[in-house]
């Protein structure tokens, strides 16, 4: 009985752990979402209210590091369960540097509101849709000890790079075309480079997903 007792305390407070971990992705997805929306929008409100929702996301990745750190005094997980709980560790750092990277675009948006805008954004917010289905599908795998699904969220990334390296050639061109858009389309080149930042991101999360699944410590292109 004390056997079954033990594994069930360890079962719930694993279970707490993924689900903080969710709710912390969740957060993460729509701080991207609402930074970008409110680049695309020029919208001032809407980018403060991504950069105060950010200490939000920051209490959060203490509570699972010191949840992780208790589970690990008290429960003295191993094997199977231990990776998670190292794993749970590493993907809250993560998504909170996500976060940091959305509340950049925000800061990026509070910059640049009042100014004409440069162009129309297409492929930022497409840029910033992939980070969002890269988290969410990375989130999925975590929970489901999926390394198979995490290496083809982690190819995503090539996607996001992709779109990186078109930005940069575009916003190159009016520079060049006429210094008076440099300012602007630099803002814009930073808010394209957090996005990427993102992308590289997950796919550490996908590491980290990938050594939880099978004990192996893999890079993955990034």
């Amino acid at each position: 009985m004390s056997t079954l007792h033990t594994r069930g305390t360890l079962e719930r407070e694993l279970e707490r752990t993924r689900s903080d971990i969710l709710r912390m992705g969740s957060l993460v997805e729509n701080a991207v979402e609402r930074s970008v929306e409110s680049l695309k929008n020029r919208d001032a409100d809407l980018a403060q209210q991504v950069i105060n929702d950010d200490e939000i996301i920051n209490q959060l990745r203490y509570k699972i590091e010191e949840e992780c750190l208790e589970l690990i005094a008290t429960q003295q997980p191993a094997a199977g369960d231990l990776r998670m709980v190292i794993a749970a560790m590493h993907i809250a750092v993560e998504l909170e540097r996500m976060a940091d990277h959305a509340e950049g675009n925000a800061e990026i948006t509070k910059r640049i509101y009042q100014e004409p805008p440069l162009k129309p954004l297409i492929d930022l917010p497409i840029m910033a849709r992939i980070a969002r289905e890269m988290i969410h599908a990375a989130l999925d795998a975590f929970v489901a000890r999926d390394a198979d699904a995490a290496v083809q969220v982690a190819r995503r990334d090539d996607e996001i790079d992709d779109l990186y390296q078109q930005i940069f050639r575009e916003l190159l061109t009016y520079m060049l075309e006429d210094p008076r858009t440099i300012t602007r389309a630099t803002h814009l080149l930073w808010a394209a480079h957090n996005l990427e930042r993102i992308g590289d991101r997950v796919t550490n999360v996908c590491e980290r997903i990938i050594f939880m699944a099978t004990g192996k410590l893999e890079e993955l292109q990034a």
